[in-house]
């Protein structure tokens, strides 16, 4: 029975490429797929002219993204899950280092998908960006300009 039936799909298989169409090998692509969806993506959700120039993980999660616009000289900050769900504790905070007290931008909530925009000004200043999603957290400082 396993040989007629890798035979059926074989030669499914070959109807399939005889008519023009393409076969996908299930398994790996499937593989590949799942692992490709894991990952968070930025969703451009800071507007137009931003550029990512930094992603620090949230835990496993998701990621904190960094962005600049060099035209404003603003940063924008996002934190985006890497699989959409039910709403969960959110949260994106961006700051600037200076010689003064400065004070943070923050979004948090529940939510589905991701926390943010936050905007700073950081022309001549290093951006601190942190994200939360749940009970994971993660952060990073640098890019001075």
């Amino acid at each position: 029975m396993i040989k007629l039936s890798r035979r059926t799909t074989t030669a499914a298989a070959l109807t399939v490429l005889a008519l023009g169409g393409t076969v996908a090998a299930t398994a790996p692509a499937s593989a590949a797929t799942t692992r490709a969806a894991a990952a968070a993506t930025y969703n451009g959700v800071c507007g137009t002219g931003y550029k990512v120039i930094d992603s620090t993980p949230v835990g496993n999660v998701g990621k904190v993204f960094l962005t600049w616009n060099e035209s404003t000289g603003k940063n924008c900050a996002v934190t985006i899950r890497n699989t959409p769900g039910a709403k969960i504790y959110m949260a994106v905070e961006l700051n600037v280092s200076s010689d003064h007290e400065s004070t943070p931008v923050r979004d948090n909530g529940q939510y589905t998908s991701y926390a943010g925009p936050v905007y700073i000004n950081g022309r001549g200043h290093c951006a601190e960006w942190y994200g939360t999603i749940g009970s994971a957290s993660g952060g990073d400082a640098g890019h001075c300009g």
